[in-house]
């Protein structure tokens, strides 16, 4: 049963508004809309301010398979305030300030509790439509239709309920409108420049894609104390944006010449950037990215032997001998 709350609308389905994307790639309409109370293990939420990520317009846009659910309720980038909570919430209470997450951490699984990494194995092996413990919404529309939920979030809403594993809780002396940043965007970025790089102190750093991920990556390359930070990205004006989150150098891809943007920046690193971030999703730019890195490990020295296909034995016979580290065998 749902703890009681000041404002007695615990236990009680409330009537508010919502941003309703009916059709993909429509623009979305204020709509009044019925939240449903929280049922276990979930809170009830009061958005304060919302913003706008990538994932929101490409997830808009789609209109086939699994993903395409309409009428639907975007948003992932919030902060809010605890309205009412369900059954076994301990955790949280009416009046917290907290940020919701589209990336699940139970808090109890072998992998959150990991330092080395942060898919939930309990929660994080699938994208669901709906809440993810029984997978049910608790949106409806005035007629009683279904709306759906988006990452487990959907903060295009007045009101949202979430479960607790994608809940962290923060200060009340935040500001409102940088907290809700925390939500996606800001956290990948300086996430992966702290956590998953480990940038370390007067490391060379390539960022492709200025953007909201890009930049954090600057930010958090800049606050790890990385000596040169290499910002690419096809619109000049990112470039004065950059410099405020610590990009020391600039490249626009259209004025490279025939060089490519990975030569460039070996040049202007004698050989590479000890770390590169590809912050678009684009094949050719992780290519280009990984092409920009600087070669650490001598790969060359292990290999001793090369051989044709038809000759792989010989590959056998070097190995057993002790004469061979590495025998690359060559298809054709």
């Amino acid at each position: 049963m749902e703890k009681q709350n000041r404002s007695g609308t615990a236990g009680k389905a409330i009537r508010c508004k919502a941003a309703v994307c009916r059709n993909p790639g429509e623009p979305l309409v204020i709509e009044e809309i019925m939240v449903d109370p929280p049922k276990a293990w979930e809170i009830r939420i009061k958005i304060l301010c919302t913003s706008l990520c990538h994932s929101d317009v490409t997830f808009w846009k789609i209109s086939t398979g699994p993903f395409a659910l309409f009428p639907r309720i975007f948003g992932h980038e919030a902060v809010g305030v605890v309205e009412s909570v369900g059954e076994h919430v301990e955790e949280f209470q009416e009046g917290d300030m907290v940020v919701p997450v589209f990336h699940p951490n139970c808090r109890e699984c072998r992998d959150c509790k990991s330092q080395k990494g942060n898919g939930c194995s309990i929660f994080g092996d699938k994208l669901v439509a709906e809440m993810p413990r029984d997978g049910t919404s608790r949106f409806k529309g005035m007629n009683g239709e279904t709306l759906h939920h988006f990452l487990s979030v959907s903060s295009f809403s007045e009101y949202t309920v979430v479960d607790v594993v994608h809940v962290v809780k923060i200060s009340s002396e935040f500001p409102a409108e940088k907290a809700c940043l925390l939500s996606c965007g800001i956290s990948t970025g300086i996430g992966a420049a702290w956590k998953v790089a480990d940038i370390e102190e007067g490391s060379t750093v390539a960022i492709f894609g200025l953007g909201a991920v890009g930049l954090a990556v600057a930010e958090g390359a800049r606050l790890r104390g990385a000596s040169k930070i290499i910002g690419v990205d096809l619109n000049q004006e990112k470039f004065e944006i950059g410099k405020k989150f610590g990009v020391s150098d600039f490249i626009n891809p259209t004025t490279c010449g025939e060089k490519n943007v990975s030569e460039v920046i070996k040049e202007i690193t004698d050989g590479g950037v000890d770390y590169s971030f590809e912050c678009i999703g684009l094949a050719s730019l992780m290519e280009d990215a990984f092409n920009s890195s600087r070669v650490e490990i001598n790969l060359d020295g292990f290999i001793t032997h090369e051989v044709n296909f038809q000759d792989i034995n010989n590959a056998f016979d070097l190995l057993l001998k002790g004469k061979s580290l590495r025998c690359i065998i060559w298809m054709d």
